[in-house]
């Protein structure tokens, strides 16, 4: 059971997320979207999304460090077992509320405002469902690692088997000692990558870093343009058919 949970699931999951992505990609560019509602509603939508998406990015850099960067390392930095725990816990803890906080916002928007709930998908409800548990384990196993087991050291054991995942060589046996908790959050967390390819999910990787460094983009109207010289003709009222400047330089 340990190999089918901590090795074959995990690379049957990366290989649906990896190749789902570009199956997405190739055939469906058009729903590679978020679906965004915000013409809908956009008073809840503008707290909840921040909470969220910054919760979400604190949980994420919180994995890095405690996932991918080995043990030794930090020790070799100088950071003490003790500091590397009460950052671990205090900071897994503040961006896991915020996390929540934004989740329940959003999913409580879908659910009372109509038209966002008719626009959403049983594909919407699935990763909502599968993101709040996985949010929920983990904090959960913040709360045990750092207060109620505080004997247990999560980078000695689901540390290295995580990234013996990607050096392609995982050691299941890590994981046979692994309180409960750890253990279905690794999993449900693997389902997660299984899915997001056929979720709205796929935006992280459309992020505009772009927008950070393009260069400002000047707007005038075209009532500027005219007192200006640069129009050549003045705005007219309401609708105008259609060909009518053709019919006019003519």
């Amino acid at each position: 059971m340990n190999t089918l949970a901590f090795v074959i699931l995990p690379y049957v999951c990366l290989a649906i997320f990896v190749v789902g992505h570009w199956w997405r990609y190739k055939y469906d560019k058009f729903g590679w979207t978020t679906r965004s509602s915000q013409l809908y509603e956009d008073n809840l939508l503008k707290w909840g999304s921040p909470l969220f998406h910054f919760g979400m990015l604190g949980v994420v850099g919180g994995h890095v460090i405690g996932l991918i960067i080995p043990e030794s390392w930090t020790d070799w930095a100088g950071l003490s077992e003790h500091t590397y725990h009460l950052f671990a816990i205090t900071g897994g803890i503040i961006a896991g509320l915020m996390a929540v906080t934004g989740l329940v916002m959003l999913v409580y928007r879908r659910r009372t405002v109509s038209p966002v709930f008719r626009a959403t998908t049983v594909m919407d409800k699935v990763m909502y469902l599968m993101l709040g548990t996985v949010i929920a384990l983990g904090m959960w196993n913040t709360l045990a690692s750092g207060v109620l087991d505080p004997e247990f050291n999560y980078r000695t054991t689901v540390s290295p088997w995580f990234r013996g995942i990607f050096y392609g060589m995982p050691d299941a046996s890590l994981m046979a000692g692994v309180p409960v908790g750890f253990k279905i959050h690794a999993i449900v967390a693997f389902l997660l990558f299984a899915l997001w390819p056929f979720t709205r999910l796929v935006h992280v990787f459309s992020a505009p870093l772009g927008y950070l460094t393009r260069p400002y983009i000047v707007y005038r109207s075209r009532a500027d343009h005219v007192r200006t010289g640069l129009g050549n003709r003045s705005p007219q009222p309401g609708w105008e058919r259609p060909g009518l400047d053709r019919v006019k330089s003519k």
